[in-house]
Parts: structure tokens; sequence; C-alpha cells
């Protein structure tokens, strides 16, 4: 994630973008697992170490973001105000499908000024576990397992080299957190710590302080 707010019509789109953050997302038979670092940077400085990029939605829904802190926050705070509405309206939950969707039109909407933010929706509906990346320009992605942001080549070289169709969010939030880990060593705008999330039938679980630490030690010590 960055707080590079340069304007975007005098650079690349991609490099008012990928400044750092890594993220991940799993789909797995009982549920999604997501999993971001902490690390804000504004350049070549650490703005923050502990910046929340791993936010809930709903009970049933939660996202990554990175990009502009404010316009990735903006977008949250969008899809809340939806979800939440939906909820009023209909009596039940949004699916995550069409929460992806509001997203999108969001930013599709805005492309000729777009907000600098790229995201994964993930959750839990009726159909089960699913998972979402949409990028700057609105474009909407179903996905089984992904990474994203400045450290993605490193997750993706842990991820398609252990993650399997068919996991259980138990065998794969380990995974993710061993991913974003990997991201840490090998790229500078991704690092100081990890939160990793679980959702699946219970609603929404985000890993302790405890279980973070232990798998820290864990990946570290077999590095």
């Amino acid at each position: 994630m960055s707080r590079d707010y340069n304007q975007v019509g005098k650079k690349t789109v991609a490099s008012a973008v990928y400044h750092g953050t890594t993220t991940v997302g799993l789909v797995c038979t009982d549920g999604v697992v997501l999993a971001t670092d902490t690390r804000v940077t504004a350049g070549g400085f650490i703005a923050h170490k502990r910046g929340k990029k791993l936010l809930k939605v709903d009970d049933n829904i939660a996202m990554t973001i990175s990009g502009g802190v404010a316009d990735a926050q903006n977008v949250v705070d969008s899809l809340r105000y939806h979800c939440n509405l939906y909820r009023i309206e209909k009596g039940r939950q949004m699916p995550v499908k069409a929460a992806a969707q509001v997203v999108s039109n969001m930013l599709f909407s805005s492309r000729y000024y777009p907000y600098i933010a790229d995201v994964l929706v993930g959750g839990v509906d009726r159909s089960g576990g699913s998972l979402f990346n949409v990028d700057i320009f609105g474009s909407l992605n179903q996905e089984k397992m992904i990474a994203t942001g400045s450290g993605s080549p490193v997750a993706y070289g842990v991820l398609e080299s252990e993650f399997k169709e068919g996991m259980t969010t138990a065998k794969a939030y380990p995974l993710a957190a061993k991913a974003i880990i990997a991201a840490t060593k090998r790229n500078v705008a991704t690092g100081d710590h990890f939160d990793v999330a679980i959702l699946d039938k219970e609603g929404f679980r985000e890993l302790s302080e405890a279980e973070k630490d232990k798998l820290l030690a864990q990946f570290t010590s077999n590095s």
C-alpha cells in the first residue's frame, strides 16, 4: 500500500499503484482465507509499520486493499454502506459476487479520474466461498488463488508450489501466512508484520497476535 498521490495523468497507472503491499486470497472447501502484510510506504519512506489492509465489510465478506490509502479506504466504506443497505432491505447478507460487482461498478465509473486501488473481495454465502479481484479500472475476475502487490511474485512462488484446490481453511491459513512472510524477506515494500483472516459459516475471524507469532516463528525458523 502506498501513500503516493501523484497525478495519474502525468504518470503511468502502474507506477501510481504498485509501490508496495502483498495480499493473498485462497478459496477453500469450507470458506476463504485472506492475508496481507502491514507496511505502508510513501516512495522509499516507511510511513506506517502496522497499516490495516485486511478489513471486515460484513459478517460474511472482507476485503484486502492496496494502492492509495484514502482511495482504498473510501472503497471499503462505500461497500460497507451498500452491504448494510442490502441487509436492511432484503433481510439477508449480500452475496459475495454482488459485493464484488458493486466495487467493480464504483471503480469503472470513475475510470477517467480513477481510484488508485486494487482490491480482493472474498467471503462466504449460500453458494459457498468465493474470491474476486477488482483492479483500478473495475475489471472483475473470480479467482481460486491469488496474490497482488509488489511482493506477489515471491508469494506466488510459495502458493503455486503448495496450494491445492480442496484445501480446508485450517490447512490454507498457514500457507497464506507463509506466502506473506516470504514476501517480507524479498520485497522491500512488504514487511513489518502480517494479518490473516478466515471467513466461513461461523463468520469472520482474524488470527490473534499469539497465533500470528506462532506462525512467524515457524516459518522464520524454517528459512
